[in-house]
């Protein structure tokens, strides 16, 4: 398997009331996170790693009628956690993230990829925030109604 590129993307999945989706990773209990994901190619744009990686870990169409996928034209930049580093080529220690939200109608339960998570909730934003491991997740969640407010 050729190592992971270290550009993701990070979807915040969420209603307009601001209710977010929260899944838990299976190779790390208790590590909460929005849906987030590697470009499988250098040129591959951030949308389309958007939309694939939706699509795998929720079974969610980004693009389906009533779905709005926003780029938030934000980015972190993170130091990848020691034990995830031997999925990247020799020597990478960060990543660089851009950030989406997913607007949805309504929360609806998802389908988890059984390989990569194990449970799902739906939770206020601030609640989310909270739940989140990852400090930049949890501030992506926190950004949610600043970015609602400029779409809206």
């Amino acid at each position: 398997m050729p190592p992971k590129i270290p550009q993701s993307v990070l979807v915040v999945i969420h209603t307009p009331a601001l209710e977010v989706l929260l899944i838990e990773r299976a190779d790390a209990p208790g590590f909460w996170q929005s849906v987030t994901g590697s470009k499988d190619t250098l040129d591959e744009p951030f949308e389309l790693t958007a939309v694939r990686e939706v699509a795998e870990e929720t079974g969610l169409d980004a693009r389906a009628n009533g779905h709005a996928l926003v780029d938030w034209a934000l980015e972190n930049v993170y130091e990848i956690y020691p034990q995830w580093r031997h999925r990247y080529a020799e020597g990478v220690t960060h990543n660089t993230e851009h950030l989406f939200g997913l607007c949805i109608p309504r929360a609806v339960p998802v389908l988890l990829s059984p390989r990569e998570h194990r449970a799902q909730v739906w939770l206020p934003w601030q609640e989310a925030a909270e739940r989140c491991f990852s400090p930049s997740n949890a501030e992506a969640i926190s950004w949610l109604p600043r970015m609602m407010a400029r779409v809206n």
